[in-house]
């Protein structure tokens, strides 16, 4: 029989994966009760650090924002350690977080003369889909 760690485990986990996109830990809480009914804000904390040491969640920070997580995408990069690289949209309206698979070429080229970029993050703003329709 599963631990009741388990089901709380597996019940955040199956949270960020159903979403699609990063979730803030009280999404996650909101989400994964339709399977664990007693589940707290702090458990939902307490299993989002072990499933990120774990590399079973992946974090996301936005500049302003509270830490969001996300199901690691079903692609890696050469390396298996390392996650596939994407980047993100930010709804300025429901302040949901979507994901972006693929990077614009030539990001080298916005760094000054003699710099060598080693990694980046980007973030669009603006309204999602749902948003866009409702005005």
């Amino acid at each position: 029989m599963e631990s009741r760690q388990t089901r709380q485990k597996q019940a955040v986990l199956q949270a960020l994966a159903s979403s699609g996109r990063s979730l803030a830990p009280a999404e996650i809480l909101d989400l994964a009760r339709g399977e664990v009914p007693t589940l707290n804000l702090s458990t939902v904390y307490r299993q989002l650090r072990t499933l990120h040491d774990e590399a079973q969640v992946v974090r996301v920070d936005l500049p302003g924002q509270a830490a969001r997580f996300e199901a690691p995408c079903a692609e890696r990069s050469a390396h298996a350690h390392e996650h596939h690289h994407h980047h993100h949209f930010h709804c300025t309206v429901c302040d949901r977080v979507f994901p972006i698979h693929g990077c614009p070429s030539g990001i080298d080229r916005l760094a000054p003369a003699g710099f060598r970029v080693e990694q980046h993050e980007l973030t669009l703003r603006g309204r999602c889909a749902d948003c866009a329709r409702a005005t």
